[in-house]
């Protein structure tokens, strides 16, 4: 950089947090702070925010960062955002709409007409976005016919970070990558697709207009940039979405190298050169900066099934059973008897891309124990990432290098476990903060601060590799086709229960 101390300042507005970190030019970093905000569920499916709360985190964290910085150069700023938000804007640029996630799954009927209609498919190989209840897409399909004059009303339909940067520097644009993740975009074109706005209704000139990952946006305005503590003037870079970011933050920048994460939720995510969706689309495929491409798939279910497993089988443990939770585990052998669990507690997406499925035993008997059925449920999460690779494959993308990180990894077993069930060695980095490190790093190349992105290669070190057992290795391997069947074996059954859902559900009792 210009100067030893000054930094970029990595903004990424999370599902529950936004996180602020500023790095150096060597990757430290120098300044950070997170803001908490809920995430509602006023009816069932609903997952929103307020978009005031949200951008008044991000606000507020800012303003840390620079208060710690305390007098250090900001070259600029650079943004990620979670994919798949949606928020409705006046004409005035106020919402309209709370900020609808990706996690809300109120638009699963719209979803899944489009794939009896057999316009699913299509749509996922054009746009790169599996036709899922996540999508903006299907998300604006839901509102025209769920509220049609709320849907006509909104003068303006973007996501979160384009809220923010409106605000912030009176901006209507989108990054490539946001917009890749809206099944709205042409990934041949990176423009908006003609038959997608027609289905969720809206004309181009409601939506922003789609602007590469490294563009500079006209600086902050003068009463923002005094609100934040910056001069005025100073760059902002528009970012991009936070899975291709994670990538970046770990270094998994070129092609073949694989970022693996396990949190609450799951993913597999490989950069490549040119668009790739395999032909059941079992992939996601979203642009990130010119001539690289995001392919891979989400999961809904990673840590949050071992969360269940504590509270259901045991809650003596308390909030601190994770660990506790992954010993058991290990006390059964691998493919826990003959014992197999789908772990679609919240449905799934990658790669069926499906609000149908449910968690599900298959397999038990009187020998299985506490320990069987804990570890099958990490199997499970283990094995649907593999599906996902298999999907990567035939896509033809070759996994030459996996680097893994989340909350599993405080587990040696579940380390182990991935490795095992994946059949490929995992290396583990040295610790980074993800999409905020990736953004900021994204924001040095805008900024002509380091030569190209592929510098995270070298920022990041890795602190340990893990080889796969190969006999346990060849287990999975022949139990992964039994498990992916499953899915398909189970469908009528999981048909019939979503049928039947309003007779089941719990009614109060009569006074």
């Amino acid at each position: 950089m210009n100067g030893s101390d000054d930094v970029v300042v990595g903004v990424d507005i999370g599902t529950t947090a936004t996180k602020v970190i500023a790095y150096d030019a060597s990757g430290a970093a120098r300044a950070s702070a997170s803001t908490d905000y809920p995430l509602r569920q006023p009816e069932p499916g609903a997952a929103v925010q307020d978009p005031h709360e949200v951008a008044a985190a991000v606000r507020g964290g800012v303003r840390a960062v620079v208060r710690q910085l305390d007098g250090v150069r900001v070259a600029g700023l650079s943004f990620s955002a979670a994919m798949h938000s949606l928020l409705g804007l006046d004409g005035d640029g106020n919402p309209l709409t709370p900020l609808i996630t990706w996690a809300d799954t109120r638009a699963a009927a719209q979803a899944d007409r489009l794939r009896d209609e057999g316009q699913a498919l299509e749509l996922h190989k054009r746009t790169g976005t599996p036709v899922h209840p996540m999508s903006p897409l299907v998300k604006l399909m839901w509102l025209r016919e769920s509220d049609p004059e709320l849907h006509g009303r909104a003068a303006r339909w973007v996501g979160i970070k384009e809220y923010v940067l409106g605000r912030w520097c009176g901006s209507d644009v989108v990054d490539h990558s946001v917009a890749s993740a809206t099944g709205m975009l042409a990934l041949d074109t990176l423009d908006w697709d003609g038959e997608a706005l027609d289905l969720a209704g809206v004309s181009r000139g409601r939506l922003p207009d789609p602007v590469p990952v490294t563009t500079v946006l006209s600086t902050l305005t003068k009463d923002v940039a005094a609100d934040l503590g910056l001069p005025e003037g100073t760059p902002v870079v528009i970012g991009a979405s936070d899975g291709p970011l994670a990538n970046l933050g770990i270094g998994a920048v070129r092609p073949g190298q694989t970022a693996c994460s396990i949190g609450t939720s799951a993913a597999l995510r490989v950069i490549v050169e040119k668009p790739a969706v395999d032909e059941n689309g079992g992939v996601f495929c979203y642009a990130f900066v010119p001539g690289r491409y995001v392919v891979g798939g989400a999961l809904n279910n990673g840590g949050v099934v071992l969360d269940w497993l504590s509270h259901a089988l045991a809650p003596e443990l308390g909030e601190d059973s994770e660990g506790a939770m992954a010993e058991l585990a290990a006390k059964a052998p691998a493919g826990s008897d003959g014992l197999l669990m789908l772990p679609y507690l919240l449905g799934e997406r990658a790669p069926r891309w499906s609000s149908l499925p449910r968690g599900a035993y298959v397999g038990l008997t009187r020998a299985h124990r506490r320990e069987h059925l804990t570890r099958a449920a990490l199997e499970g999460v283990c094995l649907q990432l593999s599906l996902v690779m298999a999907s990567m494959d035939a896509a033809g993308i070759e996994v030459r290098q996996l680097r893994a990180t989340g909350g599993f990894a405080r587990s040696s077993f579940w380390r182990q476990l991935l490795a095992d069930v994946l059949g490929i060695p995992v290396n583990f980095p040295t610790s980074h903060e993800g999409s905020a490190f990736g953004a900021a790093l994204l924001g040095m190349q805008a900024l002509d601060l380091v030569p190209s992105i592929d510098v995270a290669a070298d920022f990041v070190t890795i602190d340990s590799t893990l080889e796969p057992d190969p006999r346990t290795a060849e287990l999975y391997r022949q139990l992964r086709p039994v498990f992916g069947n499953l899915f398909d074996a189970l469908a009528p059954t999981f048909t019939e229960l979503r049928r039947l859902a309003p007779v089941l559900a719990p009614h109060p009792s009569a006074p």
